[in-house]
């Protein structure tokens, strides 16, 4: 439900960003569109735990791998 012009403007700067800087495409490795390169694989056993960042209430889900 929007409430609004500002809230439907929310919305949508929230889900251009995720789009264009966050979510992996396939057709690029799995990169986003901002070009930003994955971090490199490592040793599964040394890697940070994997967190999860939610926006929009949860209704978007980026997950990556926690600062050591």
């Amino acid at each position: 439900m929007i409430f609004g012009e500002a809230h439907l403007r929310h919305i949508l700067s929230t889900y251009v960003r995720y789009h264009n800087e966050l979510r992996p495409h396939q057709s690029l490795g799995n990169r986003p569109l901002s070009g930003t390169d994955p971090p490199p694989d490592t040793d599964i056993c040394t890697t940070p735990e994997v967190e999860c960042e939610e926006l929009l209430g949860g209704l978007l889900k980026h997950y990556y791998r926690a600062a050591a």
